[in-house]
């Protein structure tokens, strides 16, 4: 398919009541296509797809779009927003540790490129502390210094290792023994429980 089609096609999964908070709907969307307005186009419907849960096939095309379109950002965006349909999303409110106190002394890239470590509560089978593995989207940001602070979204390399958490909780980040970072639980949804962003 070509951009056209794959983002006809993705609007029409999009119900037509939805709409993004300046009110844009899917019909506004149309008028975008008629006029070859590809790029705008994508981008509101990733703002719809953020306003409400869709199905996978919606972020699977307007990933495909977005990659013919050379939108990497976008494009990486769409198969976040895959992989969080597939394997569950925690969204949590995270604060990394200053250079000074820690092993990391540069920025960490926002666009789920990052796969640490979380202490999560989990033991070992000797007794000692076991770490599950969840990529980081940093909402809102490009990327996040030592010391800052953001709201993230984790997408779990195991989902069955995360399904304990509850909001309120506070977790470790790891990059190596010594904690990177601690978050406290926001929200907690399952693999195919689309939900919408922050």
């Amino acid at each position: 398919m070509d951009v056209p089609e794959l983002l006809e096609s993705a609007s029409l999964l999009v119900p037509e009541e939805t709409a993004t908070e300046n009110d844009i709907t899917v019909r506004d969307i149309w008028d975008y296509l008629v006029h070859d307005e590809w790029e705008i186009a994508l981008s509101l419907l990733e703002e719809l797809g953020d306003a409400r849960s869709l199905p996978l096939a919606f972020w699977e095309k307007l990933a495909e779009a977005a990659e013919q379109l050379r939108l990497e950002r976008s494009a990486a965006w769409c198969h976040w927003r895959c992989s969080e349909i597939r394997h569950g999303v925690i969204r949590a409110d995270l604060t990394l540790r200053p250079a000074t106190e820690a092993r990391r002394t540069t920025a960490i890239s926002g666009a789920g490129v990052l796969r640490p470590m979380w202490d999560i509560g989990h033991l070992s089978p000797t007794g000692g502390r076991a770490v599950s593995i969840a990529s980081l989207w940093v909402e809102d940001m490009p990327y996040l210094e030592p010391g800052g602070r953001a709201t993230v979204r984790l997408v779990p390399l195991t989902p069955s290792h995360w399904t304990h958490l509850q909001p309120g909780q506070q977790i470790a980040m790891h990059e190596d023994r010594t904690v990177a970072g601690t978050a406290v639980i926001l929200e907690v949804h399952h693999p195919a429980t689309a939900m919408p962003a922050g």
